[in-house]
């Protein structure tokens, strides 16, 4: 058994303004945007449950309570829908509003993914957390993504993050870890640097949208000046936390899709179209008919 403490709450940033989704995201959040039949934010929510995680605080904005909707009971419609007979829509609906005691904290304003966290401290009682991005789905993994990260942390009590290869052009998209592999896919993390130029790159391993943190990310998190973008940036803290308590950086297993961008929605909606158990096989046939001129 692990002398760490067992890991229950994970944060969901959702509270960014999805701009790169205009005009779609004016009046919906981007984390509500459908792949397939399912909004992108459920499918991280499932991924923290699947976890063990029994505790999810989203911290959210403004024009973002269509999430806290979905997430809630919705009577009049459960009542239409079992009058009805649709007894497995309604049980659906069900199941997703018993996933996991959810509640919500605002950001007043979008200073940077590490402010967002900072919200949602007085929510976490001095103990370990799990962070998802709200618009990062990882898929096909036997492993959920996030409990990868938490086995890591339960094995030696310090913070984790999510690292994969990027393409070195994109390495500006990215915080980039410098460390040296400990074990495989285990890397012991040095420093990281925010959206480097390739030039100025550390390596190719990029952090994607998930972390393991002990409560200590707090400290810095509070002291942090302005960074990149004029925001609070947690690769700031955990450049910190490397250059004290330590930090692991470990190479996912998994699918990663940035479903934040519009590119990498439609992929995750052909790729999670195609493996969907009632519209999978249609859909393939459908696409291989498509005449060879759609595809360009």
């Amino acid at each position: 058994m692990s002398p760490y403490r067992r890991i229950t709450k994970a944060v969901i940033p959702a509270a960014g303004l999805g701009t790169r989704f205009l005009p779609a995201t004016k009046a919906s959040p981007k984390e509500m945007l459908p792949l397939v039949d399912k909004p992108i934010i459920q499918y991280v929510v499932e991924e923290a449950v699947a976890a063990g995680i029994t505790e999810i605080i989203i911290v959210t904005g403004r024009g973002k309570r269509a999430i806290e909707d979905h997430f809630d009971a919705a009577i009049e419609l459960e009542q239409l829908l079992k009058a009805s007979g649709k007894i497995r829509l309604l049980e659906e609906l069900q199941r997703v509003t018993r996933l996991a005691n959810i509640c919500y904290v605002r950001q007043p304003s979008p200073k940077g993914l590490g402010n967002a966290i900072l919200c949602a401290e007085p929510f976490l009682s001095d103990e370990p957390f799990a962070v998802l991005l709200g618009d990062d789905v990882i898929a096909q993994t036997p492993v959920p993504a996030i409990a990868q990260l938490i086995r890591v942390y339960e094995r030696f009590g310090r913070s984790v993050v999510a690292v994969q290869p990027v393409p070195r052009k994109e390495v500006h998209r990215y915080g980039i870890i410098k460390g040296r592999m400990t074990e495989h896919d285990l890397y012991e993390v040095s420093t990281l640097v925010e959206k480097p130029a390739p030039s100025q790159a550390p390596s190719r391993l990029g952090v994607v949208g998930r972390y393991v943190l002990s409560p200590s990310i707090f400290t810095w998190l509070r002291t942090l000046q302005p960074g990149h973008g004029g925001e609070i940036q947690l690769t700031d803290a955990l450049r910190q936390c490397a250059m004290t308590e330590g930090l692991f950086g470990w190479k996912l297993t998994g699918q990663r899709y940035d479903a934040g961008d519009k590119l990498g929605f439609l992929k995750a909606t052909v790729e999670l179209g195609l493996k969907h158990p009632e519209l999978g096989r249609a859909f393939r046939r459908f696409l291989k008919r498509l005449p060879s001129a759609a595809l360009g």
